[in-house]
Order: structure tokens, then sequence, then C-alpha cells
């Protein structure tokens, strides 16, 4: 498959990252998670409320269509409002979330590449993600240079030393 456009994501890609975040929220075959459940709750609202604010960055991957088809993000989220993979002030806490249709496709990981990078190159000496531990992405991800930091219930958070 030849490489899919990817661009920075704007302000205006609000809509298509909440639309993400539901994807990243609902991996599993099958599963069936009410939209309006999952964008309510602050859990999961805090990583698109107020897009593309200071310390925000993302990326948006695009069919040949010029659709957009997934999309990896940072947040610096605060210590009293932390996400499910904060480990510490300063440190960027990603989410990724690509069209079902589109997994298994190479997508995911020229996202992540590309916010990776993104992110070394701003200076940040690490990345953080929170991941549930049968999602398959967790391979991506240690193929990706992550590792465990901590475990959780059913859910594990991992970090990415960048320099």
């Amino acid at each position: 498959m030849p490489a899919l456009p990817i661009r920075a994501a704007l302000p205006s890609d609000g809509a298509f990252l909440a639309d993400m975040t539901v994807e990243a929220a609902t991996w599993r075959a099958g599963a069936v998670r009410p939209r309006h459940e999952i964008l309510s709750s602050a859990d999961h609202r805090r990583y698109i409320a107020g897009w593309l604010r200071p310390g925000d960055a993302g990326f948006v991957a695009e069919s040949p269509g010029g659709e957009p088809i997934g999309a990896a993000w940072y947040r610096m989220l605060p210590r009293d409002e932390p996400g499910f993979g904060w480990v510490g002030t300063g440190v960027p806490e990603l989410i990724i979330g690509v069209r079902p249709v589109w997994r298994a496709h190479g997508v995911g990981r020229a996202l992540l590449q590309r916010l990776v990078d993104y992110a070394r190159a701003q200076g940040y000496a690490r990345i953080s993600l929170s991941v549930e531990r049968d999602n398959y992405a967790v391979s991506l991800y240690r193929s990706e240079g992550f590792a465990v930091v901590r475990k959780g219930i059913g859910r594990d958070v991992m970090v990415k030393r960048l320099r």
C-alpha cells in the first residue's frame, strides 16, 4: 500500500478527534458503547475539549481520496486532571484512533511515528499512553519502543523515552 498523506491536525479537526476518541475506546470487534456515553465522560472528554490549546499537537492520516481515516495527538494534561496515561508534569500523553476498515494497514504506526518524532523535536524527554492490556495495539507500542511503567486493572501505562 502506498504511503497515505499525513498532515498536522488543525483547530477544525476537533470533531474528527472526537470520532477517533470513540474509536480508541471501542477497539474490540463487536464492541458497542454509545458515542454519547464515551464523549460525555470527563475521562475521555479531556482528550478533546478545547482542542489545539497551547501544548497540543497532532496529526491526521487521510485516505487517497482525502478523507480523514485516523489521528494521533497528544495533550499536556495537568496533575489535577490527569488522563489515563498521565505519568508526570511535562510529559505529553498521546491518544490514537484509526477507523476500523483502515486498521492493520500501517496507518496507526505511521501516525505514531510522526507524533513521536514531533514530540522529540519539541524537546520532550518522554511520551506516555494508556492501553487496555488485551488491545492488539500493545504489540505496536512495544515494537515502537514503549515500555510498561505502571500496571492497572486491565490497562497499562506505557512510556517511550525520546532522548
